[in-house]
């Protein structure tokens, strides 16, 4: 995946272009571009200017650096994370959210609705408790939720009026009968009732709003999903040194070089098998609107040469070693030297709007390269 990329940014930009052919050349490389991240077309940036929820902001730098590259491969579950905003606008105790956006491939591991508690004023009754029982239902019909039949309850916990935070429900079996039947996604209500299960009305508790309340504090369905993508080239434990997690990764800078020479031609030959810096930037290529972070990443590059007799500091594989001698020893015709190629891979995250303006954040495997060798 990242020798595309590579080759796409190379397209996407050449070095000496020409005016016929140039835009279809780009146009085309940004699409295979997309492909890599799993899309067809770029989503549509937000029309307004949109925060995204904090929650989502959080996670994304929990799992990643600066730079969106894995900080460790075990902390999500799945490799996609898609929040919804409640759709209902209106009922302070009812939540809709339209999960047109989930793709049929994607397998749902875990569904969670979050919803904010405000501060409540409570009464210095002597008698009354400063708890409530709520409860969650899945709304099962269009009309009149509370009829007979009406809603299916999936929830039930007791809170205290003193408090105020988030309340996280799971409820991944509903949400899977929703993508297996649209039709049947109706919403979630919540009730309040004392401890005895008579309702209050006015319920003394009260969950933010979309409509009413901060970005950072709306009601959100978080889906953790598997698209079923998954990295293939390098073994996860790597090589003797080299720990699973990736954490921030710095250049190595090639030696500076005079342009011009044969001289420099040759020297730049015989410089060893190393990591290169490789900017990545999305602003530079049109996809900072839907982009939320990172801004761009360093995919890194492996250049140089495998001369015999490798040494460990190539790290070089058995086979490698065996074909350097062949190609030394010129025993074979046709045999070439080892290349110098990525030994090592990260993944990298993305935080971005959808078509639906909802937020993901998408994990991508073998997108950095750790480290080079002679293969």
């Amino acid at each position: 995946m990242l020798g595309t990329v590579l080759l796409l940014l190379a397209l996407a930009k050449p070095a000496c272009p020409s005016p016929a052919g140039v835009a279809t050349r780009r146009a085309e490389a940004l699409k295979r571009l997309l492909e890599v991240f799993g899309m067809e077309d770029p989503p549509a940036p937000p029309a307004h200017f949109k925060e995204p929820p904090q929650y989502m902001v959080d996670l994304f730098n929990t799992v990643a650096n600066a730079d969106g590259v894995t900080k460790n491969p075990d902390i999500l579950e799945g490799n996609t994370v898609r929040s919804f905003l409640d759709r209902t606008h209106g009922e302070e105790m009812r939540f809709l959210f339209v999960l047109s956006s989930v793709a049929k491939n994607e397998k749902i591991l875990t569904a969670e609705l979050h919803l904010f508690r405000l501060w409540t004023r409570v009464t210095a009754e002597p008698k009354r408790s400063h708890l409530c029982r709520i409860s969650l239902y899945q709304v099962l019909g269009k009309e009149q939720p509370d009829a007979p039949g009406g809603k299916k309850l999936l929830a039930v916990r007791l809170v205290s009026l003193l408090t105020s935070g988030w309340e996280v429900f799971a409820i991944t079996q509903t949400v899977r009968d929703w993508t297996e039947d649209e039709s049947s996604n109706q919403g979630l209500l919540v009730t309040v009732q004392s401890l005895e299960g008579s309702l209050l009305d006015p319920p003394p508790l009260q969950f933010a709003s979309g409509r009413d309340h901060h970005e950072s504090k709306k009601p959100m369905l978080i889906l953790f999903t598997d698209d079923g993508r998954r990295g293939a080239s390098l073994p996860v434990g790597g090589f003797p040194g080299l720990k699973p997690q990736a954490p921030d990764l710095p250049a190595e800078m090639p030696v500076p070089e005079p342009a011009g020479s044969r001289h420099t031609r040759s020297l730049t030959r015989l410089q060893p098998c190393q990591r290169r810096p490789l900017s990545v930037d999305f602003e530079e290529i049109g996809w900072s609107g839907w982009i939320i972070s990172p801004r761009g990443y360093n995919a890194f590059h492996c250049k140089g040469s495998c001369p015999f007799p490798l040494g460990e500091n190539m790290r070089p594989t058995n086979h490698a070693t065996v074909q350097s001698i062949i190609n030394a020893l010129k025993l074979s015709e046709g045999v070439s030297s080892p290349c110098c190629v990525p030994d090592k891979l990260y993944s990298i995250n993305l935080l971005y709007f959808d078509d639906d303006e909802n937020v993901v954040l998408k994990q991508y495997d073998d997108m950095v390269a750790g480290s080079c060798g002679c293969h």
